[in-house]
C-alpha cells in the first residue's frame, strides 16, 4: 500500500508539472478545454502557478518536509474537487475524466503525506 501512495504521489507530482508547462505555454488543448469550461484564458498562468506550487510542495513533503507535503497535497485536492465542479456546472462531461484523474492522484498524494506526517 505504502509503495503505491508513493507511486501515486511521484505521478501526482510529474503531472501537475507537466500540464502546469501546458498552462504557461498555453497549449492549444488547454485553451480549447478552458474555454469549454468558461474558464478566461488569461486565468491560465495563474492556474498554472497553482499547479506548480502543488507540485513543488510534494516534492518538499518527499524530502523530509512531510507536513509541507500534506499542505500542498490538500491544496491540490481542493483545485480538483474545483476543477470537477466547474466541468459538472459547464455540462461538460466528455473530458472530465482529466480533472477526475488528477483529483485521485491529489487524493493519494495527500493520504501519503498524512501517513508520513503521522510517522514523524
Amino acid at each position: 500500500m505504502i509503495t503505491t501512495l508513493l507511486v501515486a504521489t511521484i505521478l501526482c507530482v510529474l503531472a501537475n508539472a507537466a500540464v502546469a508547462v501546458a498552462d504557461y505555454a498555453r497549449a492549444e488543448f488547454v485553451l480549447r478545454n478552458s474555454a469549454r469550461v468558461r474558464v478566461p484564458a488569461r486565468a491560465l498562468p495563474y492556474l498554472g502557478t497553482l499547479k506548480l506550487a502543488g507540485a513543488v510542495g510534494l516534492v518538499v513533503g518527499l524530502a523530509g518536509w512531510a507536513w509541507v507535503g500534506a499542505a500542498a497535497g490538500t491544496g491540490l485536492l481542493l483545485f480538483y474537487i474545483g476543477a470537477v465542479a466547474v466541468h459538472v456546472r459547464a455540462r461538460v462531461l466528455h473530458t472530465l475524466a482529466f480533472p477526475g484523474t488528477y483529483l485521485l492522484l491529489a487524493t493519494a498524494a495527500v493520504v501519503h503525506m498524512a501517513r508520513l506526517t503521522a510517522r514523524s
